[in-house]
């Protein structure tokens, strides 16, 4: 882990949010169904994004412990294409009893601006319930590339046309290259796919120029050589790639991206059972095999309440569209 100040602060806060939860009271008395949940029925949680994805990986290692926690099975289900929102639109459909449950990204607070007749609102339809944490997108080109440097790749980039694929239209993925693309001023074509492997495949292949993909799901083709590593979407170094610069570093303006991860359910969903939720995940990412296998993943803690999370998630949105009206972003 990280031991500049903003980690510390982060351990720090998300050790007093451990602590909190599990000094908080029993649930308060509720109607019978509310009492008896979960109990009986499996809860199925939503990742709209394709197996093997950043988010899935992520997903799948804090809802293994959250399930045997709550003595009650937890059935994942990927939901892939457009950008997460189809996977999504049927949370938000879902019944708000608990048993429907969202694991998401940054890509929820950007489906705003890449889809404007989206099924759902991202922040009215759905309430946060726990961060799971951040994590880096990085600058990922083919080795046969001979480009080395972030630097390198914007001279080159500039002189042509670079494609550029992503785990979906208005994925965190797509995002982060907009984000950069519009900063470092060249033009580019995106090629989207229905989640991260396939993204990741075209670039090794050679068929497409770059992508920029969570260290979740890029660091062992970097560790085996098969992708080279240019330069980190986060505000700060990754401790997983500690040699590797953040765009900003490279000189690169508002070109940073908040890859955000966590659980959200139905906007109705009972407050009781989105704090037992949020109670469970907390407990969850504070055991140490949990700790160990995030930060392999290279996840950085980025502990929030419910509350926190929500005003977060709004504020993305609000930005994503923002930047998207500014820059002139066409998303196809």
């Amino acid at each position: 882990m990280s031991k500049d100040n903003m980690t510390d602060k982060n351990r720090r806060r998300f050790l007093t949010l451990t602590a909190a939860a599990l000094a908080a009271p029993a649930l308060p008395r509720l109607g019978f169904a509310q009492a008896a949940w979960p109990a009986g029925k499996a809860i199925r949680a939503m990742v709209p994004f394709s197996a093997g994805s950043t988010i899935d990986i992520i997903g799948r290692i804090v809802m293994d412990p959250v399930s045997r926690q709550l003595g009650q099975s937890i059935v994942i289900e990927n939901r892939g294409g457009a950008g997460g929102s189809i996977g999504t639109a049927q949370v938000a459909k879902a019944d708000p009893d608990g048993y429907t449950l969202l694991i998401n990204a940054g890509a929820h607070s950007g489906a705003p601006a890449a889809y404007p007749n989206l099924p759902y609102d991202a922040a009215a339809d759905f309430a946060c319930v726990a961060s799971f944490g951040s994590v880096p997108n990085v600058l990922l080109v083919n080795p046969n590339s001979g480009i080395k440097s972030v630097k390198d790749f914007a001279e080159k980039a500039k002189a042509g046309t670079f494609t550029f694929s992503s785990a979906g239209v208005g994925s965190a993925t797509h995002w982060a290259a907009e984000r950069f693309r519009v900063s470092a001023d060249f033009k580019g074509t995106h090629v989207p796919f229905r989640g991260g492997p396939e993204a990741l495949t075209e670039v090794m292949t050679g068929r497409v120029d770059f992508v920029f993909m969570g260290i979740s799901s890029a660091m062992s083709f970097i560790q085996n050589k098969q992708l080279v590593p240019l330069a980190v979407s986060s505000a700060k170094r990754s401790p997983s790639l500690p040699d590797i610069p953040t765009t900003l570093e490279a000189g690169f303006a508002n070109s940073d991206y908040n890859f955000w991860t966590g659980l959200l359910v139905p906007a109705k969903t009972p407050r009781p059972i989105i704090d037992r939720l949020h109670k469970e995940v907390t407990t969850a990412l504070a055991l140490p095999d949990v700790q160990e296998k995030l930060a392999k993943t290279g996840v950085e803690p980025a502990p929030m309440t419910p509350s926190e999370m929500d005003a977060m998630n709004k504020r993305e949105i609000e930005l994503n569209l923002k930047i998207a009206k500014a820059a002139g972003l066409k998303f196809n």
